[in-house]
């Protein structure tokens, strides 16, 4: 009886679900499992109550009226979305049984519905997309050191309260361990990737085919996610600058392809450059689109500066590089060469020289690019593509709430191809939502 199946509540308030990609396929892969799954989420523009793509994954949204910058509006945003939420779950578990709850980060808020759910009997899984003491600080000139020992607390109280924890990478993993206190065999990591079904063939590996494009000529380097200023995306535009020094502008062109609160300024740079025939901004695009952009292009960019966050983090983007077989041009960071290995060129600071310099070797250079594409695809198909992560997922649940092991495997055939596509997901969380 689908009645009967464990029901969990999965908690996500930095965008509504239909934009975030991993928790769509985390749906996908416990509905395959045979679990039932609602989502409390911001409302979207479409005020979906069902996520699409999806069996009968059902929405309780809430209205996020509380949106802005600064330390105040920060806390009274996260204080309000503590209250929607628990508001929401509370309306669940009286219509019906709730079995476990997920929240994802950030905010670290919502310890307080692991304490509440611990209490109750039932598990509380701590999805841990981003390091939020260190976001705070990318984020801000000046630090303030009481905001940052609460943060701390909030994130130690996090890690503490769950029954288990989901990292994304070996980085956060060890942070939940070390500056957590958890216990190893309560942290699992589930990285962020798209479906093998996901990926069309890559550039190398479409044979006969021919672009009816006026850009066919044109060699294309695409940066592609959110355009915050932590992302560093303007290293990308001015870099762009410096390669028509270098080489001209008549053989490539860069997509800048994502949405943020600087493309507008992003925007002016290009004008101001006098770049815009080499610089394109296309904003948000949908899945299929994604895929197209990346299977199209040459060189991909990832210009997130060497700080602790970015060294920490696996970056969305470098896995939807990687997964399209696309040679990538990074500044040097842990977690970007635990993703790529031998699949990027590396630079030291993420200064536009840098990447101008690294971004004119590869244009130049078809072999290598070659050589870095079919170590990419590896790295994809062998390791990092979500199929792979879903199975940790699944036994992660299977085991908290005592089910037989199996369910996932009878069906992953449905997770990993049609109900992956059919979602249609938009791009840019990092995974790191990164």
């Amino acid at each position: 009886m689908a009645s009967r199946r464990p029901h969990v509540v999965i908690v996500v308030v930095n965008l509504p679900v239909e934009r975030d990609r991993r928790v769509i396929r985390e749906c996908l892969a416990l509905e395959a499992a045979g679990y039932r799954v609602t989502v409390i989420c911001p409302r979207g523009p479409g005020r979906l109550t069902m996520l699409p793509g999806t069996v009968d994954t059902a929405i309780r949204s809430f209205p996020q009226p509380l949106a802005g910058s600064g330390v105040l509006s920060f806390a009274a945003e996260f204080a309000w979305a503590l209250v929607a939420v628990t508001t929401r779950l509370l309306g669940i578990m009286l219509r019906g049984r709730v079995d476990a709850v997920q929240a994802c980060n950030p905010p670290d808020v919502f310890w307080v519905v692991a304490l509440l759910m611990r209490a109750l009997g039932r598990p509380f899984v701590f999805d841990h997309h981003d390091l939020s003491p260190e976001l705070y600080e990318c984020k801000t000139d000046r630090p303030r050191p009481a905001v940052l020992r609460v943060l701390r607390l909030f994130e130690k109280l996090s890690w503490r309260c769950a029954s288990a924890v989901v990292s994304t990478n070996e980085s956060y993993r060890e942070l939940a361990i070390s500056r957590g206190g958890c216990d190893p065999e309560r942290v699992v990591v589930v990285r962020n990737g798209p479906t093998l079904a996901e990926v069309g063939p890559s550039r190398t590996e479409q044979v006969g085919t021919v672009s009816d494009s006026p850009e066919t000529n044109r060699q294309t380097i695409v940066y592609l996610g959110v355009i915050n200023p932590q992302d560093h995306v303007d290293a990308a535009v001015l870099a762009a600058e410096r390669l028509v020094g270098l080489r001209g502008g008549e053989d490539w062109r860069l997509v800048v392809a994502g949405d943020g609160e600087c493309l507008p300024e992003l925007r002016e740079l290009a004008e101001q450059r006098g770049i815009t025939d080499v610089v394109t901004f296309t904003g948000w695009l949908e899945g299929d689109e994604v895929d197209s952009l990346l299977r199209s292009a040459s060189i991909a960019i990832q210009p997130d500066p060497p700080t602790r966050m970015a060294e920490l983090s696996t970056m969305a983007k470098t896995v939807e590089y990687v997964a399209r077989g696309l040679p990538v041009v990074a500044v040097d960071l842990l977690e970007t060469r635990r993703t790529a290995e031998d699949a990027a060129s590396y630079v030291p600071n993420g200064t536009p020289d840098e990447l101008a310099k690294a971004l004119d070797q590869l244009l130049g250079d078809e072999a290598a690019r070659s050589a870095m594409s079919v170590v990419a695809r590896r790295r994809f198909t062998e390791r990092l593509a979500w199929d792979h992560q879903a199975k940790a997922y699944i036994r992660l649940w299977d085991r908290l709430l005592r089910r037989e092991p199996g369910g996932y495997n009878s069906v992953s055939d449905e997770t990993g191809t049609d109900a992956a596509r059919r979602s249609s997901p938009q791009h840019g969380t990092k995974e790191a939502v990164p």
